[in-house]
């Protein structure tokens, strides 16, 4: 048997599927007919997690063995199919969600934009029920985060609110996700952003592979930003993306701030990419001060592993399939709780008026949005037999995972009113809310990721049932 590393590497690998098919059977996808076993009150079933085969360990593993280890050939060749998959102009990969959030907002703050930098002070509407690091970067960075309210149909933005919250000369962007993979109404709000000419930053992490009007989000804005974290649409175990929508000076600046603030655009390893190495006088620097070691920004580190992106290769051929698997467990799920209507408000698309066994009621605007469910939302009728939390409780005793809309209303979190009572001008906000509390204290969600299995919804469905029975 012959000996070579290249040898040895393919032998390797092919105990690693070996390996793989027998140790992580439970990470199959859920539509394959050998998947997971399940023995109801006793499997648990996540509300999310890794959905993988040996395709991506063999694709990790491959990396590993080449021992790159940094940001290399893989990471480049993920960015450029992300890229293509989604349709915009550059992806950048970084270490999480989160960062790439803090890349987005921070990129603003360039002054390499110009005229239309921001500045400490500035707003940016944003919404008040969601996860904590879509507003954090904005206060990081010195803005103000204007809170306008969601509503608790599509968990989405009110947007008749957004012009109460527009300050001519303060207001300087939109910064939303879209809640729960269901696209926000980007009509409405890329519109708004036309007409007053801010900055649009999409929070795409919980809705890659959703649609409005046949167009993917994370497309519409300047910038767009994913995550790749376990729970998400595709996973590369930790991991984000900045995606750059058409001005591709936002390449530079987010690169440059996810790169420790660099001016220099070479990749990792390789040297004089713009042909004049020793060639620039920047800042107050002796005129051919190395281009490697010149920062334009007080950047970050931010970067992910080129083994991440490796697995990501993977995942991403799975994503279409993922995305129906979503779609399909989500609506199997409707059907089985139809008749809880009296008890339960259920989620719709935005642009959405009513669902029916047949498909979706739609309204006038002749917009569509597709969601690629991150999660199937209950939310508890007020005045009912029961609170959201004892339902979570009934959940987590039969194992079925669930969780609320990650920090509800973030204006009731900690931190939050910390800094509303320390700094009151940190913060501004439009209305009452009362459609991010009613989302905090009356709704929760369970899985619709694309690892369950037919037995695993029914259990769920009769579970809810049972619950509901009693009461």
């Amino acid at each position: 048997m012959s000996n070579t590393a290249d040898d040895l590497k393919q032998q390797i690998l092919a105990q690693v599927r070996t390996f793989s098919q027998q140790k992580h059977g439970a990470n199959r996808p859920g539509y394959e007919s050998a998947a997971r076993a399940f023995v109801p009150g006793q499997t648990t079933i996540p509300y999310a997690g890794r959905v993988f085969t040996e395709d991506e360990v063999v694709s990790a593993t491959s990396a590993l063995l080449d021992f790159w280890l940094t940001l290399g050939s893989c990471g480049e060749e993920f960015e450029k199919q992300l890229a293509a998959f989604l349709g915009v102009k550059r992806t950048l990969l970084v270490n999480s969600g989160s960062s790439a959030n803090l890349l987005a907002i921070t990129a603003l703050s360039s002054h390499k934009l110009g005229a239309k930098r921001l500045k400490a002070g500035d707003e940016i509407i944003t919404v008040a029920a969601g996860f904590p690091t879509t507003v954090a970067p904005i206060i990081q960075n010195g803005f103000v985060p204007v809170f306008i309210d969601n509503d608790p149909v599509t968990l989405n933005a009110r947007v008749e609110q957004l012009e109460a919250a527009y300050r001519e000369g303060k207001t300087k962007a939109v910064m939303m996700a879209h809640t729960l993979g269901n696209p926000f109404d980007l009509a409405a709000v890329t519109d708004f952003c036309k007409r007053h000419d801010l900055f649009l930053i999409e929070d795409n992490c919980d809705a890659l592979g959703s649609t409005y009007d046949g167009k993917p989000t994370g497309t519409f804005g300047d910038l767009s930003t994913q995550s790749f974290y376990p729970p998400h649409h595709i996973t590369l175990g930790e991991g984000g993306a900045v995606n750059i929508g058409n001005n591709m000076l936002f390449k530079v600046v987010v690169e440059s701030f996810r790169d420790w603030g660099r001016d220099c655009w070479c990749a990792s390893g390789v040297d004089n990419t713009c042909g004049k190495r020793f060639g620039w006088q920047l800042g107050e620097l002796p005129e051919g001060y190395d281009h490697k070691y010149i920062y334009s920004h007080l950047g970050y580190n931010l970067k992910p592993l080129d083994l991440q992106a490796a697995i990501g290769l993977e995942q991403l051929k799975k994503l279409p399939r993922f995305t129906q698997a979503r779609v399909e467990n989500w609506n199997y799920l409707r059907k089985g709780l139809a008749d809880l209507g009296e008890f339960f408000e259920f989620v719709l698309p935005t642009h959405a008026k009513a669902w029916t066994p047949e498909g979706f009621v739609w309204d006038a605007s002749g917009h569509r949005s597709a969601p690629s469910w991150f999660g199937f939302m209950l939310m508890v009728r007020p005045g009912g037999p029961f609170t959201k939390t004892a339902l979570a409780k009934h959940l987590d005793q039969h194992k079925i995972g669930n969780r609320m809309l990650f920090g509800g209303n973030l204006l009731r979190q900690p931190a939050f009113v910390t800094l509303r009572k320390e700094q009151p001008e940190a913060i501004r906000v439009v209305g009452d809310l009362a459609g991010a509390d009613r989302i905090m204290n009356e709704a929760l969600f369970v899985g619709t990721y694309p690892g369950l299995t037919l037995p695993m919804l029914d259990y769920m469905i009769e579970t809810i049932h049972a619950f509901v029975k009693k009461r």
